[in-house]
């Protein structure tokens, strides 16, 4: 591998983990000796020095990491602020009632209640932390379990699930998980 594609190596991987990597790990990863990585890194920090990139490379004893510069740190906090008080849908926030009502649950189920396809949602609601997969139904196909997280709690101000407000609705309104019903192709 010549000096250019193990350097671009080394940045993908260093961008793609976030958190600090040995130089050793890097080292087995790329199949190069632990001084070559090192002068890669070396090499990588002085491109981004030079160049006035707004990433950094650190060297934190044997270990590796990137990062913002800290001349761009208020652009960069504007910018995740922006991001985490995105509000959520009226759709995600009926599935995540859903899912916090009744959870464990399988998105099919989530389906049911609210009569229509919520795989994007239910998928968003898990890149934001606010649901987790619980286990797999006992069931043909064993779809994902999911539930909410401790995050869910922290963004709602909630100790504990049974701090969800109570709902009264008769019991034929709310379908239960194992009454589900299921369509099958001939």
């Amino acid at each position: 591998m010549d000096n250019k594609t193990a350097a671009a190596a080394v940045e993908a991987v260093l961008f793609a983990c976030g958190d600090p990597v040995t130089i050793s790990r890097l080292s087995d990863i790329l199949e190069l000796e632990v001084e070559e990585v090192s002068l890669i890194a070396d090499m990588l920090a002085q491109s981004y020095k030079k160049r006035g990139s707004g990433l950094r490379l650190l060297r934190l004893g044997d270990n590796l990491q990137m990062c913002t510069h800290e001349d761009f740190a208020a652009f960069v906090r504007a910018a995740l602020v922006l991001r985490r008080n995105t509000p959520l849908s009226q759709a995600a926030l009926e599935c995540l009632a859903v899912i916090a009502y009744n959870q464990p649950v399988t998105k099919a189920f989530v389906e049911q209640v609210r009569g229509v396809d919520c795989s994007g949602v239910v998928n968003s609601l898990a890149e934001k932390e606010l649901v987790e997969e619980r286990g797999r139904l006992d069931a043909p196909g064993r779809p994902l379990l999911y539930g909410t997280t401790a995050n869910f709690l922290r963004c709602f101000g909630l100790t504990a699930l049974e701090d969800l407000p109570k709902v009264d609705l008769p019991n034929e309104e709310i379908p239960q998980q194992e009454e589900m019903v299921f369509e099958v192709d001939d």
